[in-house]
């Protein structure tokens, strides 16, 4: 493999780990909203196992990004470009659990080895893993 590609490969993968984070807080918060109503700091630092001045500080960047409000003693919301993102991330996460559950793999590893592998993959990825999963369900 030339290196010029090799270098793109893991680019991708630094890219990849840069929004991560952000995937995983907006889906969070996406989930503790319809669960509980609402989004307090204290429940994202419970659910990450952070502290809540790392959450504090994460949601300060999520409110830059335009994907979340937040107001004292309100909670945190998500905006329309944060509840978008949120039903992406949802939609591969699943995609993804999905495909490792018709592979074979273990639900309970599955649905950790899902939520690592979701932010690595491509849309042309998650494309191909649904046709997968519709050829499995014809079968």
């Amino acid at each position: 493999m030339p290196k010029s590609q090799q270098s793109a490969y893991f680019n991708k993968t630094k890219e990849d780990h840069q929004s991560e984070l952000v995937e995983d807080y907006v889906e969070e918060i996406a989930d503790l909203f319809q669960t509980h109503g609402e989004v307090r700091s204290a429940d994202l630092a419970a659910r990450f196992g952070v502290s809540a001045a790392a959450v504090s500080k994460f949601i300060t960047r999520l409110k830059k990004e335009g994907l979340v409000e937040s107001m004292p003693y309100r909670g945190v919301f998500l905006t329309d470009k944060g509840r978008e993102l949120a039903e992406k991330v949802a939609h591969r996460h699943n995609v993804v659990f999905e495909t490792l559950i018709a592979l074979g793999v273990p639900e309970a590893n599955a649905r950790a080895d899902a939520e690592g592998i979701e932010h690595h993959c491509s849309q042309e990825t998650v494309v191909a893993m649904e046709a997968f999963l519709s050829n499995k369900v014809s079968d």
